[in-house]
């Protein structure tokens, strides 16, 4: 009898317990979000007008006699001159106000020379670019048209990693269609993209996704879908998406002024490293750490230096090297900004006017030049003194620490970051200016011994000065 009992217990237990832990693992249902929405999401269809040579690359046509069969064979077929055609690609996008304007990536509309937007109800629309930036991966449209279905746009801060999103767009030409994930993090930072601080979801995503909108589960938009990471092209657990609040600052000033202004500091920036936070007196390695600061630039024009560590920016704090960019770039131009910062082991509080952003090759030269030639007595490097407590713990009583390493003589000397120079062609350093001197005085070509304390021993190395 008590075995029945127990048996029949058990079996009412379960018959409780599993509709309720099914309950409680149940996923969510994104049909209703997909029928409200999925009408202001669009397909976008561009065509690229390029020229290219009808001979294979690599080949040309062969230097054959005036009598030769095959000179007409390859003058008719293969006469070199470029020719024109014409590149269809597919993208995705969305409707962002009644009267026809259309948010996606820049990317997708890069260079065509014809731009179709295609709506749920199979209408077509050729669309005009009213802006795209590069440097946020974001584009806006325009078709004529009024009464749109449009999207309300979220606040992507409120996102939590492993919150259920949703994507709608055209992957390979398929239009409207719904993929699902959660958010993998937040504030990633990509290779080349230094102004998008991009959520990252395995929602899955595939050429033709590009531009349309990411969802949470309120049906809000929060991001635009831009990129995927994968090794064969496909979809492989990892996407990326432009957070709204960023695409939509980028929207109104491509609308008002055709551009984006963004603000700019003028310095080169690096993650703090365990090693370095111990050498600038840090607990632990964090802020984004000034390895050279622009000529002419607003860095230049303020108190900041080289080894500075910026730890805050307009009150907001800078975890790591990444965080900076987006900061300073949403920053006012002509406007006083905050930046706090760690300098020999102390936190101390500049203040810089924020300047405009340069043009992307403009930039790219001045940081180039920077970097690889910089301050030539310096070798490449970036070097400051040591303090007395620094100094006790490394075990001398003098010398010069290696900050940074850049492409020039230190580096083909094998000097490396956080060697300490004690001497230089046998004199002793131990500030900045001795180093230059030496340098200086030495003949074009001269190859001069250094000698460095690394970690518990020390060498000589070779330093060879530049011929010019």
């Amino acid at each position: 009898m008590r075995r029945l009992i127990s048996f029949t217990f058990g079996v009412v237990f379960l018959c409780v317990a599993v509709p309720l832990q099914a309950a409680l693992f149940e996923l969510p249902n994104f049909s209703e979000l997909v029928k409200k929405n999925g009408t202001a999401v669009v397909n976008i269809s561009t065509t690229q007008k390029i020229k290219r040579s009808p001979l294979p690359q690599g080949l040309q046509i062969p230097n054959l006699p005036e009598n030769s069969p095959f000179r007409d064979f390859f003058k008719h077929y293969f006469d070199g001159t470029p020719q024109q055609y014409n590149v269809q690609s597919l993208g995705s996008g969305f409707i962002i106000s009644a009267d026809g304007y259309i948010l996606t990536s820049a990317h997708v509309i890069d260079n065509a020379s014809e731009i179709i937007v295609r709506l749920t109800n199979r209408e077509e629309y050729e669309a005009k670019i009213v802006g795209a930036d590069k440097r946020s991966d974001v584009a806006v449209l325009k078709i004529e048209a009024k009464n749109l279905p449009t999207l309300n746009v979220g606040d992507p801060s409120k996102l939590q990693v492993g919150e259920w999103v949703l994507a709608i767009g055209s992957p390979f030409g398929f239009d409207n269609s719904a993929t699902a994930g959660i958010v993998s993090a937040k504030g990633r930072s990509l290779p080349n993209e230094t102004y998008v601080p991009f959520i990252q979801t395995d929602v899955a995503i595939n050429p033709g996704n590009s531009g349309g909108p990411l969802f949470n589960l309120k049906g809000q938009v929060v991001g635009i879908n831009a990129q995927i990471y994968s090794r064969t092209g496909g979809f492989m657990g990892l996407s990326f998406a432009v957070p709204i609040d960023l695409a939509m600052r980028v929207a109104d000033q491509l609308k008002e002024h055709g551009q984006v202004i963004r603000g700019w500091l003028g310095v080169t920036i690096q993650n703090v490293t365990r090693e370095l936070a111990k050498s600038f007196g840090m607990d632990k390695p964090y802020g984004a750490l000034v390895a050279a600061i622009l000529d002419d630039s607003p860095a230049s024009k303020s108190s900041l230096v080289v080894g500075d560590v910026i730890i805050e920016f307009d009150g907001q704090a800078v975890r790591q090297s990444s965080d900076l960019p987006p900061l300073v770039g949403r920053a006012t131009v002509g406007a006083k900004s905050s930046i706090k910062v760690i300098r020999d082991g102390k936190t101390r509080t500049l203040s810089v006017v924020i300047g405009r952003l340069p043009k992307t090759e403009e930039l790219e030269s001045r940081v180039s030049s920077r970097t690889q030639g910089g301050d030539k007595a310096l070798m490449g490097m970036r070097l400051r003194g040591l303090s007395k407590k620094e100094m006790k713990e490394r075990g001398v009583d003098h010398g010069l620490l290696v900050v940074i390493v850049n492409q020039g003589p230190a580096r083909q000397a094998d000097i490396r970051e956080q060697d300490i120079i004690l001497q230089v062609d046998k004199k002793r350093v131990s500030s900045t200016q001795e180093f230059t001197k030496i340098i200086k005085a030495a003949k074009p070509g001269a190859t001069l011994p250094i000698l460095v304390k690394r970690q518990a021993g020390s060498m000589f190395l070779v330093l060879k000065v530049p011929d010019s």
